[in-house]
């Protein structure tokens, strides 16, 4: 069977698609479908925690699959009560409603921050989201987003929104000044789409200063850079600071759909039974990936191979680019443990592709910044193998 050159006639036309279809993988690798193979340095979007086909992961999923896969949120889902106190051990703070998407954890992120501002008597509440941002592709996720080319073509958007830039406390301020219909300040602890940009320590620990001074809800959305890939379980922990409300998603069920939202006292108990809900959430299957997934990652020490790992990777690609970066045709090379970003000094989607014909699987977000993402369990080896592949490619790129 040889990949497809070009979208399918019945499949909608929402993906600008690589010619590429993939058939397995075996750890941090994939083959497509005419048998080639590909370094995976992008893991399903931060997706495969565990990388492809691990055997403990696959087993406890079969063995799932012959128990139960769906039954419904109108009874007791055991292994939701088991995935949950995990993650309110993992995380400090003490309840969790469980989905099936990181999209479906932030509305309901933002759906508690309403609510909670209701609850206090404001009738109109508003929200702090931040330029860069991305939150999803629902209408109210999409309007929280600060993406106009995201935007385009689907307003109005939702109102109730306050846009400010990262990293700037004066201008969160300023921006806030005088208004009583602020709720909460909702961000990314490193946005990804927007060009894995990381929040600053000390930017953290002031917005959760200000907002305990403020009554607002910190919610920090941690769907793609949790769950161990900066090298502690959630990116915010490196500032010390625990969040109201946590969106989780992606690498939490090593490739399963699930989602999270993770609550502190603050916002634990602002929902009741009929406030929000969903079909899916929740269910064994998703829930046993949740649970295989941590128990993994700490018997593997995954945590820390992130972070080993993570340094290496960064560390090699600052040494292979360091002409580029004196030049100026790397502007920067961010990130931590296993999600870095290389910003280019021109769009480069074009290295995609590129990649993809020497056997390495990228993105490219933001327009110009190369993101890697690869599965928590990559080697050092194969983080070399990514350099060697990658910066040449880069190199020539850039050469006038």
């Amino acid at each position: 069977m040889n990949a497809p050159a070009a979208a399918s006639p019945h499949v909608m036309n929402t993906y600008a698609r690589l010619p590429i279809a993939m058939s397995h993988g075996q750890g941090c690798r994939v083959w497509d479908v005419n048998g080639k193979p590909y370094l995976d340095a992008l893991g399903g979007i931060a997706v495969n925690t565990l990388g492809h086909n691990h055997a403990d992961l696959v087993a406890a999923l079969q063995e799932q699959l012959t128990k139960l896969i769906h039954t419904s949120n109108y009874y007791h889902v055991t292994l939701q009560e088991t995935l949950a106190a995990k993650l309110v051990e993992l995380s400090g703070l003490t309840n969790v409603f469980f989905c099936s998407t990181g999209l479906e954890a932030n509305e309901a992120a933002l759906k508690l921050a309403r609510k909670f501002g209701h609850d206090k008597g404001i009738e109109r509440p508003e929200v702090v989201v931040y330029e860069k941002a991305f939150h999803g592709r629902s209408i109210a996720t999409l309007s929280a987003t600060g993406n106009p080319k995201v935007q385009a073509g689907f307003g109005p958007l939702v109102e109730g929104f306050v846009r400010v830039p990262a990293n700037n406390i004066e201008a969160l301020k300023k921006a806030t000044q005088g208004n009583p219909n602020v709720v909460a300040v909702f961000f990314e602890a490193i946005q990804g789409e927007g060009g894995v940009n990381p929040m600053h320590l000390d930017y953290l620990r002031d917005v959760r200063a200000l907002c305990d001074e403020r009554d607002w809800l910190l919610m920090i959305d941690e769907v793609q850079c949790g769950m161990g890939r900066t090298g502690k379980w959630f990116a915010h922990q490196w500032a010390g600071i625990l969040p109201d409300v946590m969106p989780l998603a992606k690498g939490l069920g090593s490739g399963v759909p699930i989602g999270a939202v993770v609550a502190g006292p603050k916002a634990a108990h602002i929902f009741a039974p009929g406030n929000h809900g969903t079909t899916f959430g929740g269910n064994p299957l998703a829930m046993r990936a949740g649970v295989e997934t941590i128990r993994i990652m700490e018997r593997d020490g995954l945590l820390a191979n992130a972070e080993k790992v993570g340094a290496h990777l960064k560390a090699g690609l600052e040494a292979a680019l360091k002409s580029e970066v004196a030049n100026g045709g790397v502007k920067e090379i961010r990130g931590q443990g296993l999600m870095l970003g290389i910003e280019l000094s021109k769009p480069c989607s074009a290295l995609t592709q590129q990649c993809a014909d020497h056997g390495l699987l990228i993105s490219v977000t933001a327009d110009n910044v190369v993101r890697l993402v690869p599965s928590l369990i990559l080697t050092t080896a194969e983080a070399d193998e990514i350099i060697a592949i990658l910066c040449p490619l880069i190199q020539k790129f850039l050469a006038p």
